[in-house]
């Protein structure tokens, strides 16, 4: 099944529209260098295309001359780096050919924000037009399956998450093969290139603490206590993982009531496939215990993903009292509150009397029977 990705006509418009050097952020394996070459498909200019792994270009991209950019890159329109991220001060050479070769467009991609980011940002300042691409979305897939068939496949996306390859894959053997290979060998490459972690067992067996407790506020002493490190280093991990778009967190939304909770975060995974191999949980997800959690990380996730890729501004929190009354995701967008309670079957069809009273009546439960007109 083809898939057509959200990004590519955005992408192409962009090219169009604007001289900007187009940087597409991402984890590994979501399908960043496929879907700048969907972008180039079709067009007539002669294109450059650099991997990154290749010494000869790094150390051309790597050396601030001019003279040595311009040999690599004349005769071409545009200009093509996978992984940039692996290259030495990317930053202030994709500026120096940015603004002495005018006329070339540029293309980057990198699979974590990390270090190309911090590289960039202040050498390219009103150069970039940055994209986050992330594993399959529903959105995506609302193109070529109706609400019905997006119920049907359901349980398999819960299960097995949407990185592209999987949907290549009929057999489960053969999912959970691919998942078991991404978890172990992809997963930590990136973090482990760019940020010197002396034990790197403890982020993994962090990244497994975090993945039982999606859905519930993390306490960063407790996953210390456990871990036998600080809690400056928890958190430096988990911006790590973040950084490299394995987890998102959500903070707990407050105006100061004094009974609003708001010091911890959820901190939830962007693929269930990879979250349920880290804790060797790819068993139908009829057996799962839980589902209720399992179903809100999912569909946050697809929340998040729908407005990155449409554009939407919004700022997404849950919300709890010390009193019990919470809500699972609200986001303040245009200076307003909408609130969602996620349940998988039975919706919750009223919000919090304490929410109501204090925020107002923007309420909606998210099910199964209705999630699509949320996320696509």
């Amino acid at each position: 099944m083809k898939i057509n990705r959200a990004l590519v006509d955005v992408i192409r418009q962009e090219m169009q529209e604007a001289r900007k050097i187009i940087i597409v952020f991402g984890a590994r394996q979501t399908g960043k260098s496929t879907l700048l070459q969907e972008v180039l498909a079709n067009t007539t200019d002669k294109v450059l295309n650099i991997n990154a792994d290749e010494i000869r270009y790094v150390d051309i991209l790597s050396s601030r001359d001019f003279n040595q950019l311009q040999l690599l890159t004349e005769g071409y329109n545009i200009l093509f780096i996978d992984e940039a991220q692996r290259i030495p001060e990317i930053g202030i050479n994709l500026k120096i050919i940015y603004d002495k070769i005018p006329g070339l467009k540029i293309l980057v991609t990198g699979s974590s924000s990390l270090d190309i980011a911090s590289t960039t940002k202040e050498s390219l300042t009103g150069r970039t037009a940055t994209y986050s691409l992330f594993p399959i979305s529903l959105s995506e897939l609302r193109n070529t399956m109706n609400p019905i068939e997006l119920q049907s496949k359901m349980t398999e996306f819960l299960t097995f998450g949407m990185y592209p390859e999987v949907f290549h894959y009929q057999s489960v053997s053969r999912k959970e093969k691919y998942l078991r290979e991404l978890a172990s060998s992809y997963l930590y490459k990136d973090i482990f290139d760019l940020a010197p972690i002396r034990n790197t067992h403890v982020l993994k067996k962090l990244l497994k603490l975090l993945a039982y407790q999606i859905g519930s506020e993390v306490s960063l002493n407790e996953l210390a206590q456990s871990l036998q490190i600080s809690q400056e280093t928890v958190n430096t991990y988990i911006s790590l993982l973040e950084d490299s778009f394995i987890l998102f967190r959500l903070s707990g939304y407050n105006k100061n009531l004094r009974k609003e909770i708001s010091k911890k975060d959820k901190i939830y995974f962007w693929d269930l496939g990879l979250r349920n191999t880290l804790i060797d949980r790819l068993d139908p997800f009829a057996q799962y215990d839980d589902k209720g959690a399992v179903w809100e990380n999912f569909i946050i996730a697809e929340r998040l993903k729908y407005l990155s890729y449409n554009a939407q501004t919004a700022h997404s929190y849950f919300w709890r009292t010390y009193t019990g009354a919470e809500l699972d995701y609200v986001e303040e967008k245009n200076g307003e509150l909408f609130a969602y309670e996620i349940k998988l079957k039975k919706p919750k069809l009223k919000a919090p009397q304490s929410w109501l009273d204090n925020y107002g009546s923007n309420y909606k439960s998210i099910t199964m029977d209705n999630f699509w007109e949320f996320v696509t």
